[in-house]
């Protein structure tokens, strides 16, 4: 490989983490998710005779949820990134199996962000990036929410400019 390719900015991981609130987000999504199945697990032990549901099964499930619970977003927190380079858009996403998109702002067809109820508790907020890839849209989730706002105008300016340079 040339040296050029090896320290192109887009070889690398993306300079920006998300907002470290993100990862009491995650925390509390994952324990409400978790106890919703739990509760699920007991209602059908008890309200269908033919599934016997053990004290020890909920249990081991109410364990594996606390292992989730305290791992999973911890993990997802070191390894979710982003940047916004001169050219593109890149992040790296994943907790257990790492990915990496790169868009470039030439492509880019809308900028989204959202906002779903827990996030809001959290004051954070997702932004999304879609272009004509098939690989589907980038999300860049548990960003702050002024950050965010930042993000998409930003974006977009960038992407209009680039579209205006093509013409």
């Amino acid at each position: 490989m040339t040296d050029a390719l090896m320290t192109s900015p887009l070889l690398r991981e993306p300079r920006h983490r998300v907002s470290p609130r993100a990862r009491l987000m995650w925390q509390v999504t994952a324990l409400v998710e978790g106890a919703v199945t739990i509760g699920v697990l007991l209602l059908v032990g008890l309200a269908v005779d033919a599934v016997d549901v053990r004290w020890w099964m909920v249990v081991a499930a109410a364990v594996a949820v606390l292992v989730w619970v305290a791992v999973v977003p911890q993990w997802r927190y070191a390894v979710h990134r982003w940047e916004v380079t001169e050219t593109a858009v890149h992040t790296q996403t994943g907790w257990w199996a790492r990915e990496q998109r790169i868009a470039p702002l030439s492509r880019i067809q809308t900028v989204d962000r959202a906002e779903g109820a827990v996030a809001r508790l959290f004051g954070l907020a997702t932004v999304t990036v879609t272009t004509a890839s098939a690989a589907g849209a980038l999300e860049i989730d548990g960003l702050d929410r002024r950050q965010a706002v930042a993000l998409v105008a930003e974006l977009t300016a960038r992407a209009d400019a680039v579209e205006g340079d093509a013409t």
